[in-house]
């Protein structure tokens, strides 16, 4: 059949009734997690409170149980609760009965998932964490359900409908569920005081973790690899350290190694649009003194706020005495992924 680029009334009114009920979907559970938010403020605000409460004296991990859809969604929460400082993971109910159950101890808090109450997976292993003493918090939509009855702290993700049309699969009450993880992760996280620090050490390789965990002194130059001459070098000498080591500038260091000046190819630029004859220049008599520079310990990105604020491309780095220790090219905040 050949491709038509343009599609017939069927197709229009296929993909107007599509998107009519995409909108209704949307709609549906954006009610959904707003009754949340009302139970939250109202009547569930107390369980919410404990259930906070219980998590902060958790001297043990969280662990997040459910089957089906329920069992994707606690797999989620599980891991906002590790990404966000809390040791947290998921655990199968149906393994749990095969062995996995020896993974919990009696200083954990377990959340068992599942929106009926009566998952039979769940329901079969809530007898042995009795016994060991586990902690447990329950997200049903059942107040009644065997589940919330057999809780310590019963949290209700109730919908008052799913999106689905046929009212059947797991949908606005999957999506209430993890609203209601997240909000429960957050509580903690900010009542821990966790900060942009710790989220970075939870997430080394992302963005965020190299923003924060990485310091000048793991990718600046140092050693042989760092432009240098004295105050009485010959300008001409100094032009050829610059284009040995390749960073377009030099540091100008006095006997005790401690940073006098710098001198940029920019400021050559600048120097030949008002003199042609430098031969006879020592670099003492076209360095820019008092340079900024950067410490050793200080973050990268502190770095590149320094480049960007004063529109340079280089950063000599210094120790508390201001000897020179390094140096930094814009490249190397690149290639590092910090910018």
């Amino acid at each position: 059949m050949p491709f038509s680029a343009a599609p017939d009334a069927t197709t229009k009114q296929t993909t107007s009734l599509a998107l009519q009920l995409a909108c209704e979907t949307l709609q549906i559970e954006a009610d959904a997690i707003l009754n949340l938010k009302q139970r939250l403020a109202g009547d569930d605000a107390r369980s919410f409170g404990d259930a906070l409460s219980m998590l902060l004296h958790c001297s043990g991990r969280v662990v997040v149980s459910g089957i089906g859809k329920s069992g994707h969604i606690a797999r989620k929460i599980a891991a906002t609760f590790a990404s966000t400082g809390t040791p947290s993971f998921f655990v199968h109910p149906a393994e749990a009965a095969h062995g996995d159950l020896g993974m919990v101890t009696a200083q954990d808090v377990f959340i068992a998932i599942s929106y009926s109450g009566e998952a039979g997976e769940l329901i079969a292993i809530l007898p042995i964490l009795k016994r060991l003493g586990v902690k447990l918090i329950a997200f049903t939509g059942n107040p009644e359900s065997t589940l919330a009855k057999l809780a310590d702290i019963h949290l209700s993700v109730h919908v008052e409908k799913e999106a689905c049309p046929l009212n059947l699969a797991p949908t606005a009450s999957t999506t209430v569920t993890l609203a209601l993880g997240d909000a429960l992760a957050v509580a903690v996280l900010d009542a821990r005081g966790f900060k942009e620090e710790d989220f970075a050490r939870s997430h080394p390789g992302g963005a965020l973790g190299r923003r924060l965990l990485t310091h000048v002194r793991d990718i600046m130059r140092a050693g042989a690899a760092i432009p240098h001459v004295t105050p009485d070098t010959a300008l001409t000498k100094a032009l050829l350290e610059i284009t040995q080591k390749g960073m377009a500038m030099t540091a100008i260091v006095d006997d005790d190694n401690r940073i006098v000046g710098v001198f940029t190819d920019g400021d050559l630029r600048r120097m030949m649009e008002k003199q042609s004859n430098f031969s006879n220049l020592s670099i003492a008599d076209v360095m820019a003194k008092n340079p900024r520079t950067v410490r050793p310990e200080q973050l990268a990105v502190e770095a590149v706020e320094v480049m960007e604020t004063h529109r340079i491309n280089q950063l000599l780095v210094a120790d508390a005495e201001g000897k020179l220790v390094g140096a930094l090219h814009i490249h190397d905040l690149t290639r590092a992924k910090v910018i």
